[in-house]
């Protein structure tokens, strides 16, 4: 089992999700704030590998829905200055095992790499639901399919505004 070193934004359910996972899958979780880590622009682009630069980016945070940052017409350069000053455009989580790293939770790449696989019988049925769930971003990442009550009524009623009290 891995020691997985997990930047993300505290409270995040989608990142709660993530760790839960990585937990259940008998891995070691050491989470730590990407707000509040003293990045420098050369371990920041260490976690991005050779995915382009518009993948380097929080889809959800509020510059980008905002049209103010578009990723896809940055260079390297400016989109880490971007992010060094306004950690809530980096895509999360930021995860590193050993000196590897990589950027956000694609399933498949992370089952490949340190294993996803439950350790324990009473977790599979969890982390099966877990693992058919898109868990890169944060809970409902602004796609909003979620599921309303019977009869038509309900709404989020407030609890949306929590789920997605992540992308600010």
């Amino acid at each position: 089992m891995a020691r997985v070193i997990f930047y993300e934004k505290p409270g995040c359910k989608g990142g709660t999700r993530q760790k839960v996972l990585l937990t259940a899958a008998g891995h070691e979780v050491v989470p730590q704030s990407l707000l509040a880590e003293p990045w420098t622009a050369e371990r920041l682009r260490s976690f991005f590998g050779d995915r382009p630069v518009a993948e380097w980016f929080n889809p959800s945070a509020p510059r980008v829905k905002s049209g103010e940052v578009v990723p896809e017409k940055l260079d390297a350069d400016t989109a880490l200055s971007l992010m060094l000053q306004d950690p809530l455009l980096i895509r999360r989580p930021l995860i590193q095992v050993g000196d590897r790293r990589e950027v956000g939770f694609e399933v498949e790449k992370l089952d490949a790499w340190i294993g996803l696989q439950p350790v324990d019988e009473s977790f599979r049925e969890m982390a099966e639901n877990l693992m058919s769930k898109d868990l890169q971003g944060c809970a409902h990442g602004g796609n909003h399919e979620h599921h309303h009550h019977e009869h038509g009524q309900g709404g989020c009623k407030g609890h949306h505004q929590k789920e997605t009290s992540c992308n600010h």
